[in-house]
């Protein structure tokens, strides 16, 4: 067993900032569990077409509101509460609110090594 918190991610490698928001990634690969578990911020008015051609993911969202947009054109507002699953390698617009940021619990497998970045001027979508 052990514990960690956000402190504790904010001062190794797997506290990443990533274009537009953070990622504590709380749990990866090292850790031998099999997924790996993100305490991600998408900061307020930000947008960010991202795809993860190497894992699912799923994010459930703990505080504030924002938009997931999939390639078909529908939008998805997600406040509290709210949970969405790319598990097709979904290609998508991640949104910032307009009125705070977005905080997620993301969770991905297979597990993330914990220092993957995005690329955001990739025109083909940011992905790992």
């Amino acid at each position: 067993m052990f514990v960690r918190n956000l402190q504790d991610v904010e001062a190794t490698e797997h506290f990443v900032e990533w274009g537009s928001g953070t990622s504590h990634r709380l749990l990866t690969e090292k850790d031998g569990m099999g997924f790996t578990v993100c305490h991600t911020v998408v900061r307020a008015n930000t947008v960010s077409l991202l795809q993860y051609r190497n894992h699912l993911e799923a994010c459930y969202c703990i505080a504030g509101q924002g938009e997931v947009e999939d390639m078909d054109g529908n939008v998805y507002l997600i406040r509290q509460g709210d949970m969405y699953v790319l598990d097709k390698h979904d290609k998508h617009y991640l949104r910032g609110g307009s009125d705070g940021d977005l905080i997620l619990v993301s969770v991905f497998n297979p597990p993330l090594k914990g220092t993957e970045r995005h690329n955001l001027n990739d025109p083909s979508g940011s992905g790992y």
